[in-house]
């Protein structure tokens, strides 16, 4: 028994590390510690991977994690985004562009929980490709300020498919908030 509970924290302290890395690797992106921010984010990544496989493959799903992991997440990226974008790295525009489609998201699950209809926060596959396409941006940027690697011209093609991934998932986020909050209204009688 001891032994499950372990498995089925483990994945949740690995999202908490995760999260705590956050101030970590803006420092180290700020302070110019580029070489260290590209192997903390790199295993912060890979982190991603090791505690969903955990909770997946040992059926240590908790309601807790499903929420700290995905914080975990999109703290993470919009955290090396800003950061990035504030010290030249990243172009302001795509900055903005995936800093807004967060708040649509948040802001989309906010607005429908007073209407009765919390919205199943299950990522669009959109959404994952996103991320990972992000994580890929990020770790690319990483790498070529960092330790050398030269991708100009891969980064800017990857900034070009974030744009477009960012706008497929905001938009395919807002179409489930509207169809959530239509379907409360109708409910409610109120056409």
């Amino acid at each position: 028994m001891k032994s499950r509970q372990i498995l089925i924290s483990l994945p949740n302290l690995i999202s908490l590390a995760r999260l705590f890395a956050v101030p970590l690797m803006v420092w180290l992106i700020v302070a110019g510690e580029l070489s260290a921010a590209f192997w903390v984010f790199v295993a912060a990544s890979i982190s991603d991977a090791v505690d969903g496989f955990i909770a997946k493959r040992f059926d240590a799903v908790t309601t807790f994690g499903s929420y700290i992991d995905p914080l975990a997440d999109k703290a993470l990226l919009v955290s090396c985004f800003v950061a990035l974008g504030i010290e030249g790295q990243i172009a302001n525009w795509l900055v903005i562009l995936v800093v807004f489609r967060d708040v649509v998201i948040i802001g989309g699950a906010i607005l429908a929980l007073p209407l009765g209809r919390p919205v199943i926060m299950r990522p669009l596959f959109i959404s994952k490709l996103n991320t990972t396409m992000q994580i890929i941006l990020v770790a690319l940027v990483l790498a070529e300020i960092g330790i050398g690697v030269y991708e100009a011209n891969l980064i800017l093609v990857m900034q070009y498919i974030v744009a477009m991934t960012t706008i497929a998932s905001g938009t395919g986020y807002a179409y489930r908030y509207v169809t959530a909050i239509n379907s409360a209204r109708q409910d409610n009688g109120q056409i």
